[in-house]
């Protein structure tokens, strides 16, 4: 894919940068050298260049989900691959490649506006797109994974580029082999099986409501990715607004044995049946019954509208943020037994924990 104007000018390397304006939760922190990806043939001279660091490199694309709790004394590298294009397609399916640089919620567009459906339901998730192969993103019943044909990665270590397809990827919910491996592999770019015909997909909570309120209908993928688009801006803060990462804890699963007797606990309890015969269950119900939507200490806190998200009210470290993130993970455990797992990456000096 050939670089466009969108590649900025950017610097060489920038020395004890700045990373506030490229993290969603707007935590300061510093980075011992900031650079940035424009193009593919850079990879292996920026390899080099951060060698010369204690910590190993950190490709960085937003900073939509994750959480910096100290300064990074690696060299950081800014995302910047930027290209989409048609690669296959056939009666029922087109395959694009996108570059891992990016806007997801522009690709969404984009890929309607072709004529290439199967996105919709993703609209408004922010970042980029070589963070939605990382976290599995999913929305009101669509997972990335579904639409994954291929993920090109880049080894720093072994210096080569190679395609790792969907099951080779590992997906699970909100997970797979690019989170648990941290910064081994450098997503560069992703290849989507997308539908040339609409299939509305409308069962998900909220979603056939939404459409209604709107006054639009589900023939159109545009009208359910303005639906979509509404109910995400209602029910979650923006980060231009209040710094925040969406959603921080996972939702957990746990046997039916477990689900019935925290129901019995908690009569109120939303519970929702997997494939596996598991239940899923909803972590924010549980913060909130616990006593901490609207929490706030000092300006780490927890949204007064949705208690899955964590919210930095100005100048929270990422360290305090974390912190109450441990808080309510184990008073949640003492009361109810259920384990919550963060979403984001937590990007620690010593690492990812």
């Amino acid at each position: 894919m050939n670089a466009d104007h969108r590649v900025p000018a950017w610097p060489a390397l920038i020395a004890d940068a700045d990373l506030r304006p490229h993290n969603s939760f707007a935590v300061r922190a510093r980075a011992a050298g900031l650079t940035a990806l424009t193009r593919i043939e850079q990879l292996d001279d920026l390899v080099e260049a951060a060698a010369s660091y204690p910590q190993a490199p950190l490709l960085l694309g937003d900073g939509s989900n994750v959480l910096l709790v100290d300064d990074y004394a690696g060299l950081v590298v800014l995302n910047q691959l930027y290209g989409r294009r048609l690669i296959n397609q056939d009666d029922e399916h087109a395959w694009v490649e996108i570059a891992a640089g990016e806007n997801w919620d522009q690709l969404v567009d984009w890929s309607i506006a072709q004529g290439w459906f199967g996105l919709e339901n993703l609209a408004l998730i922010p970042g980029r797109v070589g963070a939605a192969p990382i976290q599995n993103i999913g929305a009101y019943g669509v997972e990335f994974e579904s639409l994954c044909a291929a993920v090109q990665v880049y080894d720093p270590k072994a210096g080569n580029l190679q395609w790792l397809d969907a099951a080779q990827c590992q997906f699970a919910y909100r997970d797979s082999l690019f989170k648990r491996a941290g910064s081994r592999y450098w997503i560069t770019a992703v290849r989507l099986r997308l539908r040339r015909r609409h299939q509305p997909n409308c069962a998900y909570a909220g979603v056939a409501e939404e459409l209604q309120r709107l006054g639009l209908d589900d023939s159109q993928a545009s009208s359910i990715a303005q639906a979509v688009r509404s109910l995400r801006r209602r029910k979650l803060p923006d980060p231009a607004q209040i710094g925040n990462a969406g959603s921080f804890f996972k939702n957990p699963v746990v046997s039916p044995e477990d689900a019935n007797a925290l129901g019995q606990q908690l009569a109120g309890l939303p519970r929702f049946e997997q494939d596996d015969g598991r239940c899923k269950l909803s972590a924010a119900y549980l913060i909130d019954q616990a006593g901490w939507k609207g929490y706030r200490d000092g300006d780490a806190g927890v949204h007064a509208n949705h208690a899955l998200v964590l919210v930095n009210h100005g100048q929270a470290s990422g360290a305090q943020l974390y912190a109450l993130a441990q808080r309510i993970a184990a008073d949640v455990h003492d009361r109810y037994g259920v384990r919550l797992q963060i979403e984001p990456r937590v990007i620690c000096a010593a690492g990812e924990p």
